[in-house]
């Protein structure tokens, strides 16, 4: 069986582009016009006319042991084809992202809320559901250890793994820590060099990527004994490394191909139902299609770290920073997941973007029996800036300075040294973004006698007519890594292939980038007519015949696979050239591809591409591999450890209705540095998305999770902005570009989920007077009526 006897694969196809557009030009977006029209075909449109249907048995406790699992009554349903648990698993039961604690199916005990325990498939979806509601688990049920006094108290409370199942160098409770000291540290001596200390206690709540294509995949077994997984992820060589072993088969025989992917952020990175559907799929004989429910997908996919934080600062007279010290706990759930990564950038990163010649830091990811938690944009950076721009306001009201001047004061700028001891070797724009963004025209102001109501707060139900209506502006900066970090040999791999196609030069670029709707595969193209000179190019669909192109995460892709590209297609134009000296003659060296010829600077057009190559095709593959980093020192946090940085400045404009609590997002400035915009349309659209989610950090979204159980599992009940939450987000962007990128490009999309935040929160004090010292920030807050 193979791929061609599969419907719904319209965005499996190659995608031919043809456009004049280069690297800074904004062409359009070759699977745009789709998605808009409602033709695109998402992972969750796959079909196959033979195939059946799986799901899940979730576990409807936080904490348990399973004592028994009965599955003789789901398979006498009829329809069911199979009926699986951990003992029908071939290989390895283990897998994970970094660290592999995470059962394929529950053994003898479970720890989340939701924690899948057997398989069903059968010949319809609803057969599928009434099987699973027949199998029997007995539990022994516990009380979950939720909290992080509990957490780090296991000789009372308990642990979520067991000292003897710990797969990596974890202890109590404790799944990754990392301390950070610069500086003196932050002793007595240090405290009594500042005039000022300003010092507070900050929340985060759990905001999940609330993507809104569910998890869903297809597996089709092959004649190979292998299998075929058409899947929506972001990185598919990862999941196949992690997929193998639990199937017990080699890695060339696991093969995925991607499909369409409705939105990642994040949640994507881990494993949900791959493996799963490909169990179902060996067992059976038979392709296996999982969607999961909307319920299931919040139980199904890791959530953003929430986190608790202490902050002090401390600073002189004038303003210029002295010392920080600050601790983040950060509640990872049931399983590392991403948990080290996101501990590394909250402890290298939690101090912001400011120069403090004395910090102490400790970070630490707790195993809990709440959700998991991972990947999500700008995770552990996100949860930092709350707090460290929090105490930058705190700390320029206890000056009497504007808060802006003591950011601009103390802002870090190329040259300086991160706390970690990494020196910043790039520009590093943060005063003048934040002057930029100061600088844009403010929205018209509050007019209370000649107001439309329906721009008031929750004026669209009625509720003011401008009574108790208040008027905020707060200011914040942000900063975040580009890539992976800490030692990782991030690369990218990228084929260009160019030949000739209807008398036309057209370029193929083939790579396994997962497109998630970051516009990667227009940004190859442009890249490959930039350096090729041609205007016809071809994406091939990204499947694991090609080497890996890494994760879409972490900012990375247009900086990683982007180079790939671009060094992949230079290897070609060097051939092709290479070919016409060989064959002419040519003694130029300034010869380049322009508008489908060869041309030199110094004599002008040589040969069309077309008759240089002739018949043969040249096809070129590369890797690209940013510079090193190493990892941090576990005590001190010192360390190269970061391969970019980015910033973005925010300002935000809000109005409250101090008597309701309602909050309304009036407008939501950003000035970002981008190095080089590749796409500046792309580059803003970015910029405003990150913004978005931003703001749904800031005030409305938060799982709600009581005693391990998640209880808004329902985009009803789990709120994320709509356009009309969503104000004008004036963007301004600046191009200076960092030497080490290609092109001098920055990682765009993270920066502004990190930044944005603070700066609503800080708008919202300002009206209100309100301390707010927990996101999202909820009418209660505001009215005091907790």
């Amino acid at each position: 069986m193979t791929a061609r006897t599969i419907q719904g694969q319209k965005n499996l196809q190659k995608i031919n582009q043809a456009s004049k557009d280069g690297i800074g030009g904004s062409p359009l977006r070759p699977d745009g016009t789709l998605k808009v029209k409602g033709e695109f075909a998402y992972s969750s449109d796959m079909w196959h006319e033979d195939m059946l249907w799986g799901t899940a048995l979730r576990s409807p406790h936080p904490r348990a042991n399973i004592l028994s699992v009965d599955v003789s009554e789901a398979l006498k349903v009829p329809g069911v084809y199979a009926v699986l648990t951990h003992e029908d698993i071939p290989g390895e039961k283990y897998y994970g992202l970094e660290i592999a604690d995470q059962p394929a199916l529950a053994i003898d005990k479970v720890r989340y809320h939701g924690e899948a325990i057997a398989l069903v498939a059968a010949d319809h979806p609803e057969t599928a559901r009434r099987a699973v509601k027949k199998i029997k688990v007995e539990y022994e049920v516990l009380t979950p250890i939720t909290t992080e006094e509990q957490c780090l108290d296991p000789e009372t409370h308990g642990y979520v793994h067991e000292p003897h199942e710990y797969r990596s160098h974890a202890y109590g409770n404790i799944c990754h820590e990392q301390k950070l000291v610069s500086g003196l540290g932050v002793t007595d001596e240090v405290r009594a060099l500042a005039d000022v200390v300003v010092s507070g206690e900050y929340e985060v709540g759990m905001q999940d990527q609330a993507f809104l294509g569910p998890e869903s995949g297809l597996a089709v077994p092959a004649e190979d004994g292998g299998v075929d997984l058409y899947i929506a992820t972001q990185w598919l060589h990862v999941d196949r490394q992690q997929m193998a072993p639990v199937l017990d088969l080699p890695l060339e025989k696991v093969r995925l191909t991607l499909a369409g992917v409705g939105g990642a952020f994040g949640g994507r990175e881990d494993l949900s139902m791959q493996i799963h559907a490909c169990l179902l799929a060996l067992h059976t004989g038979k392709p296996v299609k999982i969607v999961y429910a909307r319920d299931e997908s919040f139980f199904g996919h890791v959530h953003r770290h929430p986190a608790k934080m202490r902050y002090e600062h401390g600073a002189t007279r004038d303003g210029k920073l002295v010392f920080a010290d600050c601790r983040i706990v950060l509640d990872g759930g049931a399983y590392a997941s991403a948990s080290p990564a996101v501990v590394g950038n909250a402890a290298s990163l939690g101090h912001g973007p400011y120069v403090i010649p004395n910090v102490r830091m400790h970070a630490i990811a707790l195993y809990s029996n709440n959700p998991s938690c991972g990947a999500m944009r700008g995770f552990g950076a996100v949860q930092a800036a709350f707090g460290y721009e929090s105490q930058l306001d705190k700390l320029a009201e206890a000056l009497g300075m504007d808060p802006v001047e003591l950011r601009q004061l103390n802002a870090v700028t190329q040259g300086d040294l991160m706390p970690t001891g990494q020196p910043i070797d790039a520009p590093a724009p943060v005063a003048e973004l934040l002057q930029r963004v100061k600088d844009m025209p403010l929205p018209p102001p509050l007019d209370l006698e000649h107001l439309d109501v329906r721009t008031l707060p929750g004026a669209l139900s009625n509720t003011s007519h401008g009574e108790g209506i208040v008027r905020g502006v707060g200011y914040s900066v942000g900063i975040k890594n580009v890539g992976f970090s800490e030692g990782f040999d991030d690369y990218s791999t990228a084929r260009v292939r160019l030949e000739v196609i209807g008398g036309e030069p057209v370029a193929m670029v083939h790579t396994a980038m997962a497109e998630v709707g970051q516009g990667g595969v227009t940004v190859h193209a442009q890249i490959a007519r930039t350096e090729l000179g041609v205007e016809q190019v071809t994406i091939h669909p990204a499947n694991t015949e090609v080497g890996s192109a890494g994760s879409t995460s972490a900012s990375r892709q247009t900086y990683m696979t982007g180079g790939a590209v671009k060094l992949a297609a230079e290897a070609v134009r060097h051939e092709l050239l290479e070919r016409g000296r060989h064959r002419y003659g040519w003694r130029q060296d300034d010869l380049s591809l322009v508008g489908g010829k060869v041309v030199s600077a110094s004599a002008g057009v040589l040969i069309p591409i077309v008759d240089l190559l002739g018949d043969d095709a040249i096809e070129q593959t590369r890797e690209h591999h940013h510079r090193p980093t190493v990892p941090f020192d576990k005590e001190t946090g010192q360390g190269f450890g970061h391969v970019q940085y980015t910033f973005c400045a925010n300002r935000a404009v809000v109005d409250v209705d101090v008597e309701l609590g309602l909050v309304k997002v009036v407008e939501l400035t950003a000035v970002q540095d981008v190095g080089k915009a590749l796409n500046p349309l792309s580059v803003v659209g970015q910029i405003q998305g990150g913004c978005t989610q931003a703001l749904g950090l800031a005030v409305m979204e938060e799982i709600v999770v009581k005693d391990g159980k998640v209880r808004n599992a329902s985009f009803t009940d789990y709120l994320i902005p709509t356009i009309l939450d969503t104000p004008p987000i004036p963007v301004q962007i600046l191009e200076l570009p960092d030497p080490h990128a290609p092109y001098g490009l920055r990682g765009v999309g993270e920066a502004p989920t990190v930044s944005a935040t603070p700066s609503i929160v800080a708008a919202i004090r300002q009206a209100t007077g309100k301390a707010l010292n927990r996101i999202p920030v909820r009418p209660e807050h505001l009215t005091d009526t907790l």
